[in-house]
């Protein structure tokens, strides 16, 4: 800048000494005129290299291509001073960059490790711009460019989305490799850069009630084990009290031994029936201490042949038929060997009950890796099938539709289920058969 007013003052004296010669009738100051030419393509020169530096930053900020330098070592000091403003201006352009560069990682990071799924989408063209992994997995999606994808590969569920208000929030229930589950759908719209963008979030609620009712069914449990333990117990002891002094009454003389004998058979009476309360108490109590997992390598095939040695006989004996698949001989699951038997053992009782009126009675093992990579373990019937009405209730403890039943199978096999971080879910048409998946 000093140079250009230099330049610029310097023009001046000459044009006007040049003007004072010319006045006075001085012709030898016509020699001053090549100077003026020179001066005037001095100015222009280096208006149009500082016009042409500028373009340059120009496109160095167009195209972001800020690793650029503007060297100012060997060029003239307009030049110089100029080329160092710009490599600050570049600097600062990169800091800023690199920090905006940083938050997004950050919050890229954070949202991968969230367990809600995250979708957002241009509304006007329907360009994905995030889809995490948790949606990927919960929606069984690899990758999705197009919103408009997702109704191919779910119409049902497109067209419930695509229904949805803004800021609102609704129950969809979403199919994912046979097994129904509800998802929680929030969905909002922001503006960037004055193109709207649309924000759906998604929510298994499936895996939050299973959770909450395994806890309040963990509080249940041990209150009415301490209550029936509370009354039982005393009329166990009286009882055996009782009997003690009758039996010491019937030693002696007395009028009344036939009444005796009647009293004393009603105590014995209740004294089974207590010592039968309290076998029942102590079974539910026994479920509510399971807590803590043997967590190892269990291999798949090992577990189908354990289970196949133990129940043969009794599969045998009824004539139904049992059949294994498994894919992968070599699959192997990180869980508590014995408590995963207990679980298949439950399953496989339940499955011959229900085979009990078919004329061909059949049972399959199956094992495979589902769309994301998790082993499911399943136990097929092709039974009775089980009806609307049972279907919300045979995961309740105590529920039951045996009349020998005590209702604490399939609980027991939920809990063991959650204990393992997996869950258990059931498909069934009734008058054909039922289908139990194991999640781990």
């Amino acid at each position: 800048m000093r140079r250009l007013v230099f330049q610029t003052f310097l023009l001046f004296i000459t044009i006007s000494a040049l003007a004072w010669c010319l006045i006075s009738r001085l012709w030898h100051g016509l020699l001053l005129a090549p100077l003026i030419i020179y001066q005037c393509n001095r100015l222009i020169y280096i208006n149009k290299r500082i016009l042409s530096e500028f373009q340059e930053l120009v496109e160095t900020i167009r195209y972001r291509d800020f690793s650029r330098r503007f060297y100012h070592r060997r060029c003239p000091k307009y030049i110089k001073q100029m080329h160092k403003g710009f490599n600050e201006i570049c600097d600062t352009i990169t800091a800023v960059n690199r920090e905006k560069e940083m938050q997004y990682q950050y919050l890229q990071k954070i949202i991968e490790m969230v367990d809600t799924g995250i979708l957002s989408y241009r509304v006007d063209t329907g360009e994905v711009l995030w889809m995490n992994h948790a949606l990927k997995e919960l929606l069984s999606i690899p990758t999705m460019k197009n919103f408009s994808a997702l109704q191919q590969r779910n119409e049902s569920l497109y067209e419930s989305l695509q229904s949805m208000g803004d800021a609102f929030r609704t129950i969809i229930p979403v199919t994912r490799d046979s097994i129904q589950s509800k998802v929680m759908v929030a969905t909002g719209t922001f503006t960037m850069q004055e193109i709207e963008y649309r924000l759906l979030a998604f929510q298994n609620v499936n895996e939050a009630l299973d959770e909450a009712e395994s806890k309040a069914w963990q509080r249940l449990l041990n209150v009415m084990t301490h209550e029936l333990m509370n009354s039982v117990a005393p009329i166990s002891s009286l009882a055996g009290t009782l009997k003690n002094l009758l039996t010491k009454t019937k030693n002696q003389t007395v009028d009344f031994e036939s009444f005796i004998e009647d009293v004393e058979l009603g105590i014995d009476t209740i004294m089974r029936r207590s010592q039968g309360l309290l076998t029942f108490a102590e079974t539910y109590r026994n479920l509510s201490k399971i807590t803590e997992l043997n967590i190892s390598k269990v291999q798949v095939s090992s577990l189908f042949e354990h289970i196949s040695q133990l129940m043969l006989p009794m599969l045998s004996q009824k004539n139904i038929e049992l059949e294994v698949i498994l894919k992968d001989p070599l699959m192997v699951i990180d869980a508590d060997s014995s408590l995963v038997e207990q679980v298949m053992i439950n399953l496989i009782l339940n499955a011959v009950e229900a085979v009990k009126e078919k004329s061909q009675p059949h049972i399959i093992f199956s094992a495979a890796l589902n769309t994301a990579k998790r082993p499911i373990i399943k136990v097929i019937d092709n039974g009775a099938g089980i009806s609307d009405e049972v279907m919300d209730k045979i995961f309740i403890p105590f529920f039951s539709t045996r009349k020998n039943g005590n209702g604490i199978g399939l609980s027991l096999c939920k809990q063991i289920m959650m204990l393992h971080h997996g869950n258990i879910h059931v498909n069934t048409v009734e008058g054909e058969g039922t289908c139990f998946s194991l999640l781990f």
